[in-house]
């Protein structure tokens, strides 16, 4: 008997000893509720958590988080929002379900069942495990949603999204996308040269913060793609992660293990405004003085925001066009952001006028922007998404057409009742001002004695002609840029904050010279925005060669098409328009 009673034990106690069992473990039948996101699923040293978080009013996610950082979304973002009657369930069958509402319709779900799935654990890197006793079967590692942890191996197979946006691992490289279509940003990684032809790509993110690319095909089997401001410096209390944002660009971020603490360590696209659509259809990015995050705001008053509580949701027409007498609104230093163009017949050769009557007279255009720096391209934009981004040291003129009459945006009527105000105070100034003639013509006499003195003299000889050409902006002297525009006599075109002028430098660089006026800003914003604009590349752009700052005088000077337009040397067999 006790012989018979040993043969039986002993198989199923070979096989339970096989099977590792915690006391973090979760079994089929447990379920988190929206409704209580106090219960949670933790790992065994607690700095990841599993449950309803809230992110907006009676708007909630499953989601991992690292001290209170969420890391992974259950349906991803937007896919998985849910209300608070939702429910995360680990069915008896092995398959993780959300479901919600009273009927318990799916909103998603791991596909799991049928797998012989016996149990769940959250682990210390924040991957969480569906197994099949101590056999992984499905990780939220394997199948990712906006972020990469350490430790997490990355294949071209995965998607990062988040609402419109999307990060891929591609054959050359890394890229954002924007609906899965329009590429706004791509790297193939620090000192590559050429095309990289990857045969079976991973990215990892080190502790360390550096972002590596691995594959077989590359000389040293491994390149960085992108490293944290603070890489080399690790503590037991701090990861640092990669995290694709709703918002359209890719960060590294680190977090301590203080609750909710998280910097920003390295961003993909230095100017928000370059991400493609970030402030939706018809809506404008720009920036203000004192925020150093963009806003968006719609082109006029004949436009309403799709969303008055996110106004990056974008704008609509008031009126549709169809129905109505239209004119054109005029935008200065206005670009609509176009990657790369639909068809090559949206590039026409046209002056600013002009610009805005093709696109009036073309019942398909809907905007359409002059580039105002000489070349006298004009981009026609068809049917479709449109999307801008406004800044005082943009060249370009944009034309979006409206219904008739133009309604300018409360913001700009307020700024011309101010003007006429300024206008009033300048009188008043002159007048109580009139009994300091004396100081005034000292002043004067003190401001040409050293105006005459040979401050900037030299500049010129201290850059040689490989210094203009190398990409990186060169400060010249407002002296040396009036002598080589000839007083500022050849003008190109005009627009808000100032105009475009010819010009040489060194000798023999033709140049564009922008001499913005009215924009009041301060010498570090200004040398903010040349460096900005000096490493942005867009197919519409033409580059910066350097800049002035000077007293009061700032101006910009771009490259100048010495062989003639873009738009001519494309058509220059086509008859071209108006």
């Amino acid at each position: 008997m006790n012989f018979l009673f040993f043969n039986i034990i002993l198989p199923f106690s070979i096989l339970f000893s096989a099977i590792t069992i915690t006391a973090d473990d979760i079994f089929p039948g447990s379920t988190l509720y929206a409704s209580n996101p106090q219960q949670s699923w933790t790992s065994p040293n607690r700095s990841f958590t599993f449950s309803f978080i809230e992110q907006s009013e009676n708007t909630f996610f499953a989601a991992i988080t690292y001290n209170g950082i969420p890391i992974w979304k259950a349906g991803g973002d937007p896919g998985g929002a849910v209300n608070s009657s939702a429910e995360l369930r680990f069915l008896l069958d092995g398959n993780l379900r959300l479901v919600t509402g009273p009927t318990g319709i799916s909103a998603w779900q791991s596909n799991t069942s049928g797998l012989g799935i016996t149990s769940a654990s959250l682990e210390n890197s924040g991957n969480f495990v569906l197994k099949n006793g101590n056999l992984s079967i499905w990780t939220t590692f394997d199948n990712p949603t906006d972020t990469i942890l350490p430790e997490q191996n990355f294949t071209s197979d995965h998607v990062l999204t988040c609402g419109f946006y999307s990060f891929h691992l591609l054959e050359s490289g890394i890229a954002l996308r924007w609906n899965n279509s329009i590429e706004y940003y791509s790297s193939s990684g620090f000192n590559t040269t050429g095309t990289l032809n990857l045969t079976s790509p991973s990215l990892v993110m080190q502790p360390v913060g550096i972002f590596m690319l691995f594959d077989p095909s590359l000389s040293t089997g491994q390149v960085i793609m992108a490293r944290s401001n603070d890489y080399g410096e690790v503590s037991t209390n701090t990861i640092k992660f990669v995290q694709l944002g709703c918002d359209g660009n890719m960060r590294i971020y680190s977090s301590s293990g203080i609750r909710g603490n998280v910097i920003v360590r390295w961003t993909a696209v230095s100017d928000q405004c370059n991400v493609f659509g970030y402030c939706g259809n018809l809506g404008i990015c720009k920036y203000d003085e004192i925020s150093v995050n963009p806003s968006c705001e719609c082109p006029s008053a004949n436009f309403d925001p799709i969303d008055p509580n996110d106004h990056r949701r974008g704008c609509r027409r008031r009126e549709d066009i169809r129905n109505c007498q239209t004119t054109m609104l005029s935008l200065n230093n206005t670009l609509f952001i176009t990657l790369y163009p639909d068809t090559l017949s949206d590039l026409i050769t046209a002056n600013i006028a002009a610009c805005s009557a093709n696109c009036l007279q073309d019942t398909s255009c809907v905007a359409s922007t002059s580039l105002a720096d000489g070349s006298g391209v004009c981009y026609m934009k068809r049917l479709g998404f449109v999307s801008g981004y406004e800044s005082p040291t943009l060249t370009s003129t944009s034309f979006v057409k409206v219904c008739q009459p133009v309604m300018l945006n409360p913001q700009i009527s307020r700024s011309v009742n101010n003007s006429k105000t300024s206008e009033s105070l300048k009188i008043a100034i002159i007048v109580l001002g009139s009994g300091l003639v004396i100081v005034i013509l000292v002043g004067v006499f003190s401001w040409f004695y050293f105006r005459s003195k040979p401050r900037y003299e030299g500049l010129l000889s201290q850059y040689s002609f490989s210094d203009y050409t190398s990409g990186v902006p060169v400060q010249f002297s407002y002296k040396e840029l009036q002598k080589g525009t000839k007083g500022f006599k050849e003008k190109l075109g005009g627009g808000g904050f100032g105009s475009v002028y010819k010009g040489v430098v060194a000798g023999k660089i033709a140049v564009g010279v922008k001499k913005l006026e009215g924009i009041g800003q301060g010498e570090k914003q200004f040398r903010t925005e040349v460096a900005a604009i000096s490493s942005t590349h867009h197919l519409n752009l033409v580059r910066l060669v350097g800049f002035c700052s000077e007293g009061r005088h700032r101006l910009l000077v771009y490259e100048f098409m010495k062989n003639g337009s873009l738009d001519s040397f494309l058509f220059k067999d086509k008859e071209k328009r108006l």
